[in-house]
């Protein structure tokens, strides 16, 4: 039987939800009016050449799609099991930093102060995932299906009520906390300051990652070769919009020292609803936002398992993790990633603070992905010059020559991202630089290390049966 295919107007919100999610707005917004420079910089180094990449990949072929596919082509096996694992890993350590946001966000309903308590968050972070988990069970339509309401009803609305009150406020003449001129708009690069003004691209380049992931379902879409272009390309305009004015709003209305990572959303709402008066509708944006929350974490639970997946099928895993039910999911390793983010939950206890604890997740994460889109572009690049991959409908403009700038760019943006990877934040208590190197460092290492694993376990089993 045929299954069931998504259409356009869904994937283009599977993107928007996995990627354009209201919790990433305060931790830009802490780089005040300096955010519009880096989101430039972003977007030029970073988020218009993944999506140009993506888009010319996937339309390299209407049965396969994702990253181990794309580098397997590329480079073989190997690189792939690398890009896919980095791919997915890092949504290990990025499903706490998103799941706290739901948690702090909740806590409106009841006492704000246990937005700040770690035991309450690792509790609501379990319970909340683990129910994720078998929501997905239930096979990518459902789950699509969530995504699509949730990505409206939790990121783009109230993402537009924070841009329209933010406009409110300008122009009814009430304070502002950034002002704008040619000074301000650029980050401050003496006094020892240029490296820690720098971590405001780790931020925005966190709110960019994932285009990609849906193109894992690339044989559930009708016309995968010109749906995900088009799809690519709506998405990347309403993320570009929605993050920069979003983010902004909150930057010119709320003290940036006061400014909260985990609930800084909620902070918004409860100042615009005390001056504009609709504090009896704070509950239902509150269940808004973590209907937003939520729905940005579907493709991420989803979409990278399926690349893994791909990997276990390939050898490179046990044939334990290669069963799947009959919606065609991976349950054991469903099962498995919930049992390493309860893991990975123990993180919390590793900062000072809980905005250091937050911070350290989504820089490991960040840095963990970013290694990825490495591996994304040098395919992209080979691909393009070997031909090895059949690309019929989409061609980044250019020609040789425009895949070869673009992918430049990327690498560039790439490598800047890595090495401020390692540098901590003056405006967020991590403790001490070298506390939070050895952290980070140590994270970056461990996440890495099981790929080695699976080559030793590939090459013994190929070992074991020739001798058989």
């Amino acid at each position: 039987m045929k299954a069931q295919q998504i259409s356009q107007f869904t994937l283009i919100l599977l993107i928007i939800s996995a990627i354009d999610n209201i919790r990433n707005l305060p931790q830009i917004a802490l780089f005040g009016s300096t955010l519009i420079f880096f989101f430039a910089l972003s977007a030029l180094f970073f988020l218009i050449p993944v999506a140009l990449v993506s888009a010319q990949l996937s339309s390299s072929s209407k049965e396969h799609g994702g990253i181990y596919h794309w580098t397997c082509l590329a480079f073989g096996p190997k690189i792939g099991l690398m890009a896919v694992w980095l791919q997915w890993i890092n949504t290990l350590v990025w499903f706490p930093s998103i799941l706290s946001f739901i948690a702090a966000t909740a806590t409106y309903f009841f006492n704000p102060a246990l937005a700040s308590n770690k035991a309450y968050l690792v509790s609501v972070i379990l319970a909340v995932f683990w129910a994720m988990t078998l929501i997905n069970l239930a096979g990518i339509h459902r789950s699509a299906s969530l995504a699509t309401i949730f990505s409206v009803l939790g990121a783009l609305i109230p993402i537009g009520l924070i841009i329209g009150f933010a406009t409110l406020w300008t122009l009814s003449g009430k304070p502002l906390q950034i002002h704008f001129n040619l000074h301000n708009l650029f980050p401050v690069f003496s006094h020892g300051e240029s490296l820690s003004s720098l971590t405001a691209l780790t931020a925005i380049m966190t709110s960019f990652l994932g285009v990609e992931l849906a193109t894992v379902h690339i044989n559930e879409v009708k016309n995968p070769e010109k749906s995900f272009p088009r799809a690519l390309c709506i998405s990347v305009l309403i993320i570009l919009a929605t993050m920069t004015l979003g983010s902004l709003g909150i930057a010119l209305v709320l003290p940036l020292d006061q400014i909260n990572l985990v609930d800084g959303v909620m902070q918004i709402f409860t100042l615009f609803s005390q001056t504009y008066h609709f504090t009896i509708l704070i509950p239902v944006i509150m269940l808004m936002i973590i209907c937003g929350g939520l729905g940005g974490m579907i493709s991420y639970i989803i979409s990278p398992v399926k690349g893994i997946l791909q990997v276990a099928e390939s050898g490179y895993l046990p044939p334990f993790f290669t069963v799947k039910n009959r919606h065609g999911v991976p349950t054991r390793l469903l099962i498995t990633q919930a049992i390493i983010v309860s893991l990975v939950c123990s993180a919390w206890g590793l900062m000072p603070s809980v905005n250091g604890s937050y911070w350290l997740l989504t820089d490991l994460s960040t840095e963990l992905y970013i290694l990825m889109y490495v591996f994304m572009f040098l395919a992209a690049w080979r691909l393009r010059n070997t031909s090895r991959a059949p690309i019929d409908l989409f061609l980044i403009p250019g020609g040789m020559l425009g895949t070869g700038i673009t992918c430049f760019f990327g690498l560039v943006g790439c490598a800047i991202t890595l090495i401020i990877g390692f540098i901590p934040p003056s405006n967020i208590d991590v403790g001490s630089n070298m506390h939070y190197f050895t952290t980070f460092s140590s994270g970056v290492i461990l996440m890495i290390l099981p790929v080695f694993a699976f080559y030793a376990y590939k090459f013994f089993c190929s070992l074991k049966s020739s001798e058989s």
